[in-house]
């Protein structure tokens, strides 16, 4: 031990002191939020001066909403606690859903795989070294069966993570395999994530051209609106826009011109505002600047009220309630010093519990080496505990309204986010900004700007660009696999259920599908027909794509089995 401490005292001999000292005066080198606002040292009443409390913030559960679409918020209910599960096969998946359930996980959240996104079978040529390697392929209705095997859909709440037009397809299994069981899918409640227009930016523009989307959306918004009451048809995603390195102001302004792409859609179908809106919600990110992610909450909460109020003509309340999930933002973890990823994400959970969120996946600290482990799912689903029952911070509804600061910045971020929907306007609207592909060029220049914050060092990131050390080389509690005999099983159950169905069965379903298409029907109950025929869904998404002039496969790879008849 003395020998310890000799080599102790050796080695603080030789720390150069010069450093320390700097260390112990520094300060802050930027006073800007995350998304670039200049921040001034101390706000105050002067700050508030002449804003009239009622017009423009007033109580919880009050309109404009700003502080909280619920009186009472976590006072009512907790948040629901919903991680995001997707990983190997169907079976894998379920395994992992009923681990959560039973260490406290009050939601089910499972998010398909790369290969479903773009609408491709699991004995694809593309897909089948991807199935299940980003999520859970749901090639039929067995793969759906196995997902919810054993599970009382008419107890719990699911949240299917289908983005893309596949939606069509992970509705009509969902409710295809809940009528199998006896249940009425009137009765059921969950939601879809069904945001094709936002994954055009994520990697999948060939599975989501702009007319498709709003067409297929759109059907899914109307069939649940009419014969799925209790289910939310949407998750604007404004989450995945954010993770492309854009601002909060601009977060709010593009996925509220996403959603009035839906909405001037339902309403040309002959939808009232009242009677599809109270089912709207959104996917919001929480960044890392807690106080400006809570502002932008806020400010999306009055925006939205006043949008569906002064635009659109809600009179119903809940028309005016801006209903969101929070991811938090992935884009924020490193794979350096990747323990620090832990304390980021209760950061983060932290502004959106602040921010009054309904439902939130804290993301795993190893995200960005892989699939979460399931000790760094189980950290996550912690971290949300922690937050509910330890801190404090469910106790009061909208704790930091009122702030000078808060509300200064809630006030900012909602004059930026206008003046940006303004913008979109003027251009024509967001389908003409996304035509035009402006919403790429704004989306592009953020994501150099931010990078090059981070290398100048405009930005820090620890571990990244500060207080870095030598990379490590192992991940802690290791790193999640995909049981490869998961997808080859996958994939031969898949071309064995091709080979014994009933093709003539099948075929009738299919011509269906394509007639309701081309006369601009709803789809969805053709797809139930051609789901309970056991469809797969390249077959479904791809005999619609080609009746919009699109290829039969978005890879351009394989052709339809289904002649014309």
């Amino acid at each position: 031990m003395k020998k310890d401490n000799k080599q102790q005292t050796k080695d603080m001999s030789e720390l150069n002191w010069e450093d320390y000292l700097k260390a112990y005066y520094e300060k802050p080198a930027s006073f800007k939020t995350w998304s670039g606002f200049d921040i001034k040292e101390i706000y105050t009443p002067n700050d508030r001066a002449g804003k009239d409390y009622e017009k423009n913030i007033a109580d919880a559960g009050t309109y404009p909403f700003t502080r909280g679409i619920h009186k009472n918020m976590f006072r009512g209910r907790y948040w629901t606690r919903r991680e995001v599960i997707g990983i190997g096969s169907p079976a894998d998946t379920h395994d992992r859903v009923k681990y959560l359930v039973e260490h406290g996980g009050s939601g089910l959240n499972t998010i398909t795989d790369v290969t479903y996104e773009m609408g491709l079978d699991a004995d694809h040529p593309w897909a089948i070294n991807e199935v299940g390697l980003t999520g859970v392929n749901c090639t039929s209705i067995k793969d759906m069966e196995t997902l919810t095997k054993d599970i009382p859909l008419d107890k719990v709440s699911w949240s299917l993570i289908t983005a893309s037009v596949a939606a069509t397809v992970t509705m009509a299994q969902y409710s295809v395999v809940a009528e199998n069981r006896g249940y009425d899918i009137a009765t059921l409640r969950g939601s879809v994530q069904n945001d094709p227009v936002h994954f055009r930016y994520c990697g999948f523009r060939p599975a989501c051209p702009l007319d498709l989307s709003i067409k297929m959306g759109s059907d899914v918004m109307e069939f649940c609106t009419k014969r799925m009451p209790k289910w939310y048809y949407t998750t604007v995603n404004m989450y995945d826009l954010r993770e492309q390195g854009i601002t909060a102001p601009q977060e709010v302004a593009y996925g509220f011109g996403i959603a009035m792409c839906y909405i001037d859609e339902l309403i040309r179908r002959g939808l009232d505002i009242d009677e599809f809106a109270p089912r709207f919600t959104f996917y919001v990110s929480c960044h890392i600047d807690i106080f400006e992610e809570v502002a932008k909450i806020r400010a999306a909460r009055r925006m939205w009220a006043r949008l569906m109020k002064e635009k659109y003509g809600a009179k119903d309340p809940r028309s005016m309630q801006f209903r969101f999930a929070v991811h938090t933002a992935g884009c924020s973890l490193v794979p350096q010093q990747p323990l620090n990823n832990i304390v980021r994400i209760a950061y983060e959970g932290l502004a959106a519990v602040l921010g009054g969120v309904q439902s939130l996946h804290c993301c795993g600290y190893d995200e960005p080496m892989c699939l979460p482990t399931e000790k760094a799912h189980l950290q996550a689903l912690r971290t949300q505990q922690i937050l509910a029952y330890e801190t404090g911070v469910t106790n009061v509804a909208d704790p930091l309204g009122g702030s000078y600061y808060v509300e200064g910045l809630t006030d900012k971020i909602e004059e930026d986010s206008l003046k940006i929907m303004k913008q979109v306007e003027e251009l024509g609207g967001m389908e003409e900004a996304i035509r035009t592909e402006w919403l790429d060029r704004q989306i592009d220049a953020e994501a150099i700007k931010r990078q090059k914050e981070l290398d100048s060092g405009e930005k820090l990131v620890v571990g990244v660009n500060i207080f870095t050390s030598e990379q490590e080389k192992t991940t802690p509690f290791g790193v999640q696999r995909v049981p490869e005999e998961s997808a080859l099983r996958q994939v031969e159950e898949v071309r064995e259920l091709k080979r014994t169905r009933n093709t003539a069965k099948l075929k009738d379903a299919i011509k269906r599908l394509r007639d309701d298409a081309e006369e601009g029907k709803n789809v969805i109950p053709a797809m139930v027909d051609a789901t309970k025929a056991f469809g797969t869904v390249g077959e479904l998404v791809g005999t619609v794509r080609e009746v919009f002039g699109y290829s039969y496969d978005p890879m351009e790879i394989i052709e339809s089995p289904f002649s014309e008849n």
